[in-house]
């Protein structure tokens, strides 16, 4: 049922710019999930994915990208393999950076699937993955191996991927198939945000965002699209998605929806 609302007296739910979206739990493909959606009768221009950090849940992320939702767009809020819901699938035997890694592996493996079931219920728009920490590696991943993804954000993350501790073949294997300083030039398909933190304990700038971006540059810039890599850093914030960080994102998706946001107000350099 749709119900129109007073905008001057909307109805007492979420509201973001003063626009109502509502909140539903749904298990795609299996994996269940938290999904902000626009209000019913709105029409969904693109499906945002939004992927966690290791130890955290889905639960996590609500009420961090509404804003999408008052421009058409359902964020979609996983619980990434081996948490939140899904604690008890975690194998035994793995030390801390193998269960990261177990995480990243199952998560992308699972994301076709995941997206079919969230286009079949959303529509067959454009699909946009932002991921923080642990899910900036599934979107690192999934903007070179999912041809759907429009658009990728990877916050407070890195493109190294030097796991001494990972010892597990298979995670090895995952590792040198998919490590973006190696592989950046399979993945400029799409525009790329990469964003990092200049005061984080867990990614130092010098060791992961700069030779992250300095390979995803040099991608872009050899793909004859160097305007699609953007990148920003941010003074004075930790190892956690900032207010300005979350907004940099929001503007950089935003842009690529026709009228949406001007051209020249994304993210860049250093915040």
């Amino acid at each position: 049922m749709t119900r129109t609302f007073n905008p001057l007296d909307p109805h007492a739910t979420p509201v973001v710019e003063g626009q109502p979206y509502s909140v539903e739990r749904r298990v795609l493909a299996g994996v269940p999930c938290l999904v902000e959606r626009p209000p019913e009768g709105t029409v969904i221009r693109a499906v945002c994915v939004v992927y966690h950090g290791a130890w955290a849940s889905k639960e996590g992320k609500l009420g961090v990208y509404p804003a999408l939702t008052a421009r058409g767009v359902a964020v979609i809020l996983p619980d990434s393999a081996l948490h939140g819901e899904r604690q008890g699938d975690t194998p035994p035997g793995l030390n801390a950076r193998e269960y990261v890694w177990e995480s990243v592996r199952r998560t992308v493996a699972e994301a076709p699937a995941l997206l079919d079931a969230a286009q079949g219920a959303y529509g067959a728009g454009p699909v946009w993955v932002v991921g923080s920490s642990m899910g900036g590696y599934i979107a690192l991943t999934l903007a070179r191996t999912e041809p759907r993804v429009t658009r990728t954000a990877a916050l407070i993350t890195s493109g190294v991927w030097n796991e001494p501790e990972v010892r597990r073949a298979e995670l090895q294997t995952f590792l040198n198939a998919h490590r973006p300083v190696e592989h950046a030039a399979a993945g400029t398909r799409a525009p790329l945000f990469l964003a990092s933190a200049e005061a984080d304990p867990v990614f130092p700038l010098e060791l992961h965002h700069a030779p992250t971006a300095g390979a995803y540059r040099a991608a872009y810039a050899a793909a004859g699209t160097p305007g699609a890599f953007q990148e920003a850093t941010y003074a004075g914030v930790g190892h956690y998605t900032s207010r300005r960080m979350r907004d940099d994102t929001v503007r950089f998706l935003l842009s690529a929806l026709p009228g949406a946001i001007p051209a020249d107000s994304g993210p860049g350099g250093h915040g």
